[in-house]
């Protein structure tokens, strides 16, 4: 059984639309089960059966609630077991398997966003771009100013600005070092490109809706102007899934602290 969960996940082009465009068609598994469950300890199963990570963990979430939405994954699968329609359980593997085992990693890889996050650089022109990247992402640089105690410098175009280390050592201190946390902020701060929108998505400061759309103002704005680009507005629907299973990831952590 542990020999499957290994074939299902592993080497998998995960991006559906990247697949597509490659004309590489991924061998998907036949489901094999009859129904998910969540165990006593918060263990996803199949038919009763442990289900386990690609490295052979046992898929235990910390929450049951947030069981339940990785059994609801594997219960909504069809006919085959589609690892691209399973963000939150791919997420879970990575927990898992790799974020528990080296934290400190993971932590040093947001710290460095910190550095050089999205929010910092700021368009010239023209004024209505300004206004909307003021409108999406001041908010968040205030949070930070007052929640987190971090003051960071903001620039106009791309050329690199060197931010406090104060500010950035007061942001590396909200980074959680609970590791189903961390692997969200993670995800989240990959996907948007931003750190600071990642840790006030944790905090409960910011919804996964307002995140994502501050992490494409440029771009929407863009697509305003030139109009839009169907295979990149279909790219960002498939990563959007993995924003809101970061989301819950996260929402499912504060739920069980409150």
């Amino acid at each position: 059984m542990r020999g499957i969960f290994t074939e299902i996940f592993e080497n998998q082009p995960l991006d559906p639309i990247e697949a597509a465009r490659r004309a590489v068609r991924p061998r998907l598994r036949k489901r094999f089960y009859w129904r998910a469950t969540v165990g006593k300890s918060g263990e996803v199963l199949l038919d009763n059966k442990q289900v386990y990570t690609p490295a052979r963990k046992p898929l235990i979430a910390p929450t049951r609630a947030l069981a339940g939405e990785l059994a609801a994954e594997w219960h909504a699968q069809v006919s085959e077991i589609d690892p691209a329609s399973m963000p939150l359980t791919r997420l879970a593997n990575t927990v898992i398997d790799a974020i528990a085992e080296k934290p400190d990693t993971i932590t040093t890889e947001i710290e460095k966003y910190l550095g050089s996050d999205l929010l910092f650089y700021r368009a010239g022109a023209p004024a209505g771009l300004i206004e909307r990247e003021a409108q999406a992402w001041d908010p968040v640089l205030a949070w930070a100013r007052e929640a987190l105690g971090a003051r960071f410098v903001l620039c106009v175009g791309v050329m690199n600005v060197q931010q406090p280390s104060e500010a950035i050592s007061a942001a590396r201190a909200a980074i959680p070092s609970e590791p189903w946390r961390l692997g969200a902020v993670s995800s989240v701060t990959a996907l948007t490109g931003s750190a600071l929108l990642a840790l006030a998505l944790n905090a409960g400061a910011l919804d996964v809706d307002a995140a994502w759309t501050a992490a494409h103002v440029d771009e929407d704005w863009q697509m305003s102007q030139w109009g839009k680009d169907a295979l990149a507005l279909a790219r960002r629907d498939y990563r959007y899934t993995e924003m809101r299973a970061a989301a819950a990831v996260l929402r499912h952590m504060r739920n069980s602290r409150a």
